[in-house]
């Protein structure tokens, strides 16, 4: 088992995408990723994407394919491409099986991206297309969106842990500030409790500013041996860990719906192949697709005991220049999250950070962990990326 390094990465901005398509998001994705690490297409041994579901938001399917093929690798090159597919968790699914992919020695030079065009449908179709991330016979046809499970595991977490409104909020707050920093980010304003408090409701107890967006956007990057690492890049970035872990796709089968099993157990496993503390981690980059995701989150991977993530949220322990940031790219809240390409960008945001090339919003960090969930956490995928 070879060890695996990151070495380049690029990112479309996220956003409306009107005036480009779902092929040229990532065909520029592509491009930036290579050019970051000073390679040519030619040089790419395999390709996996993460599409959670182009059938339904622009109806194509076949998307590993159509990315070999408008990438420019296929014709002449042949290049094996895998669409992988595990919902808002696909991104973090495709690194992983690059990483594995390098790891095991099949492939030398493999990019791992993800995409998605979520904005050429409407929103009826866009939230529907979402909620066949959960169970479609047992939530989905009974009337359960996304919004409404999400706001089941808020109502049920505010109910046993004493979460206030405000603290929720803060949540919101503190990425919307990390976005405004972010060149790449769908909303780049600042807003306030209030803001939040008073937009719309959804689904009580969630409001508008308490969700992700509809998002387009694409990312990729490139991992390659560590020992080979060097000879495209003066700033290779170390994969520590990754770790994969499963459960239940309903609510109503878990054995607590505020706390999710799956991302206990990916952060366990992760800590662990890494052979690393939870003091060690600089920052965090988790699956906020709503509010109080966040906060089950950085219990969940063990950074704080439960239910005490909005008091450490309040105290501005996860903000930039706490001690431990979370989600400094904006979230998923604040940057966007076209769901393919989520767990991709977190690895960039991380890369990034590692590098020292966050701009605004750096921070000291030489070990990151990413967490990318799909559904309500029937899939999560956690990685720790460290400097070499």
């Amino acid at each position: 088992m070879r060890d695996v390094a990151v070495i380049g990465v690029g990112c479309t901005t996220f956003g409306e995408k009107w005036g480009a398509s779902f092929r040229d998001l990532f065909v520029e994705a592509g491009a930036l990723a290579l050019d970051d690490a000073g390679l040519a297409g030619e040089q790419i041994d395999a390709l996996y994407v993460g599409n959670m579901s182009a059938g339904r938001f622009i109806g194509q399917e076949h998307i590993g394919a159509l990315i070999a093929d408008y990438a420019g690798l296929a014709a002449s090159h042949h290049i094996p491409s895998t669409r992988v597919e595990a919902a808002c968790a696909s991104g973090g699914l495709a690194f992983r099986q690059a990483v594995i992919d390098v790891m095991s020695g099949m492939e030398d030079i493999v990019v791992a991206a993800g995409v998605e065009k979520m904005t050429d449908v409407g929103t009826g179709t866009s939230v529907d297309t979402l909620t066949g991330a959960a169970d479609r016979e047992w939530e989905g046809f009974a009337g359960a969106t996304f919004p409404g499970l999400y706001a089941m595991m808020a109502t049920d977490y505010i109910n046993r842990y004493g979460l206030t409104r405000e603290q929720l909020a803060q949540v919101a707050v503190k990425n919307h500030y990390n976005g405004a920093r972010n060149p790449i980010a769908q909303f780049q304003q600042e807003i306030t409790v209030e803001t939040v408090m008073k937009s719309s409701l959804v689904a009580d107890p969630l409001r508008l500013f308490d969700c992700s967006p509809i998002t387009d956007g694409a990312a990729a990057v490139v991992v390659a041996p560590l020992e080979r690492a060097r000879e495209f890049t003066d700033c290779p970035v170390r994969v520590l860990a990754s770790a994969q872990a499963s459960d239940t796709i309903a609510l109503h089968d878990r054995r607590d719906i505020s706390t999710l099993d799956a991302t206990v157990e990916a952060g366990r496993r992760a800590l662990g192949q890494a052979r690393l503390q939870h003091r060690d981690i600089d920052i965090v980059e988790v699956h906020d697709c709503f509010t109080i995701a966040e906060l089950c989150a950085i219990e969940d991977l063990g950074f704080c005991a439960k239910g005490e993530a909005g008091r450490v949220t309040e105290e501005g322990i996860t903000a930039i220049g706490g001690r431990l940031p979370v989600n400094t790219s904006g979230g998923l809240k604040a940057c966007g999250h076209p769901v393919g390409a989520t767990g991709i960008k977190q690895i960039y945001e991380i890369v990034q950070q590692i590098r020292g090339e966050a701009g605004k919003r750096q921070v000291d960090t030489k070990i990151g962990m990413a967490h990318n969930v799909g559904g309500t956490g029937a899939t999560v995928v956690v990685h720790i990326l460290g400097a070499y």
